[in-house]
């Protein structure tokens, strides 16, 4: 596994290493003592796939309220994705700012999202599954989120959304939160 820093405190860029032989490759995509040697996050309660039938689709950019915040691992195992996340820390340097990336299938990249940023994506090819390690239990009171188009955040997103739900549409500018 190879870590990046991203410019955002706290988030890592994960790229893997893979092993090829004739029936194809191997890959890790967690090892304890690799996260632990940075200070990461190793406990994860829960893994969830969110699967997206149309290239478009915009999920986010949600989080969970404290005491609820979550650490989150995601990849993308099947099509691709643009990842954005957003520090949304007081008192963060880096508060405010955001980075996306690029995670597909090909590339096998995955972002190491930690408490206190909202995460969201946007679909860049039909019947993509994105994959998420999460560190703490879902708890649907928590739930919260930033909207997608917030011009504070200024997100450059691939393309206009073709498809999002009225739930991403409602949350509020972060100016409001």
């Amino acid at each position: 596994m190879i870590f990046h820093r991203s410019k955002l405190a706290g988030a890592w860029l994960i790229e893997p290493e893979r092993r090829h032989d004739e029936r194809g490759h191997f890959v890790r995509t967690f090892c304890v003592e690799e996260f632990e040697a940075r200070g990461l996050e190793t406990e994860f309660v829960q893994t969830s796939l969110s699967f997206n039938k149309l290239k478009g689709t915009l999920r986010g950019l949600h989080f969970q309220r404290a005491p609820h915040q979550e650490t989150k691992v995601v990849g993308c195992v099947q099509g691709a994705i643009y990842d954005v996340l957003v520090d949304l820390r007081a008192g963060s340097p880096t508060f405010g700012q955001w980075e996306g990336y690029e995670l597909s299938q090909e590339n096998g990249r995955q972002l190491y999202i930690p408490e206190g940023f909202a995460h969201g994506f946007q679909t860049l090819s039909d019947a993509s599954t994105v994959s998420y390690a999460i560190s703490r239990l879902h708890a649907p009171d928590a739930a919260s989120g930033v909207r997608f188009d917030d011009r504070q955040l200024d997100v450059k997103w691939p393309q206009p959304p073709l498809v999002i739900s009225e739930r991403d549409l409602s949350w509020p500018y972060l100016a409001a939160r």
